[in-house]
């Protein structure tokens, strides 16, 4: 086709390649970016000082806490858009690289991390803070890859020697409050971050009531390499059951678990960063 008169073949070959380009990935990714440029000196003072930031919305949500990334901008923002959800939950946090890891993240420690975030397995057993209960629970009870949107064929957590751009994953997870669920995850990998979405594709019950449909919840767990931290932005979202109270008693329950997840991938780090080590 490049032999053709003036080119037009070509060009056209080269539009219609573009265009199969998602448009997450056709912009240009941006550089490390340092706390501060990331949230401002105000939020990374407290970050900083040891605390994490949290926000809950009801009502016309707007992201209050997202970094400034626009990936992650992007998403959150077209995710509200299509799923108008009846309550969202943000929180931030930091994780500090070890000693003499205060610069960018090297290859092979993104991929560690990437792989770490992988293991969905690793959440079986997580706990969390019960709110009604007023004590710590088991989060979920079982957690395993499967093959498809089925829920069957259990699969090893899978692992890449180099992260793919993007990469869809399906997991069965037993939660005590909300059910047996097939989950679909997005992992998607940039030079400066590594993020991965949750969508249930399962109705989510809480115990007999119906409490998000199918494909009604999204969460976003967002890794932002901050040179001497990590910083990890994790939002939660969902169209909760128009039944009295029910949005707000599935916000309050997102809250707590959303911070045993950020509690989960400071784990799964610091296996990353034990595998780098120098």
């Amino acid at each position: 086709m490049c032999k053709t008169k003036n080119g037009k073949a070509f060009l056209s070959a080269a539009f219609l390649l573009l265009l199969m380009v998602p448009p997450a990935f056709a912009q240009s990714p941006q550089p490390a970016q340092s706390l501060t440029d990331l949230v401002g000196a105000e939020r990374a003072a407290s970050l900083v000082r040891g605390g994490t930031l949290s926000s809950f919305q009801n009502k016309n949500p707007r992201p209050a806490l997202v970094p400034s990334n626009d990936f992650v901008k992007n998403m959150a923002d077209e995710m509200i858009r299509s799923l108008r959800p009846s309550f969202f939950v943000e929180n931030l946090s930091l994780y500090r690289k070890p000693p003499a890891r205060g610069r960018p993240w090297t290859d092979s420690e993104r991929t560690a991390l990437y792989n770490e975030s992988l293991a969905l397995s690793s959440l079986a057993g997580i706990q969390y803070y019960s709110a009604s209960r007023k004590e710590m629970r088991t989060f979920y009870e079982t957690s395993t890859v499967v093959s498809g949107s089925d829920g069957k064929n259990p699969l090893p957590d899978p692992v890449y020697a180099v992260p793919p751009p993007q990469l869809v994953v399906y997991a069965r997870q037993k939660d005590l409050s909300f059910g047996d669920n097939v989950y679909r995850y997005n992992y998607y990998a940039r030079p400066e971050s590594l993020v991965f979405v949750q969508e249930n594709l399962s109705s989510m019950n809480y115990g007999i009531i119906p409490a998000v449909g199918k494909n009604k919840l999204r969460s976003i767990v967002a890794v932002l390499d901050a040179e001497e931290y990590l910083l990890i932005y994790a939002v939660s979202m969902a169209k909760a059951a128009s039944l009295p109270g029910m949005g707000e008693r599935v916000g309050n329950s997102f809250s707590t678990r959303a911070e045993a997840i950020l509690g989960w991938f400071k784990g799964q780090a610091d296996k990353a960063f034990a595998k780098t080590s120098l």
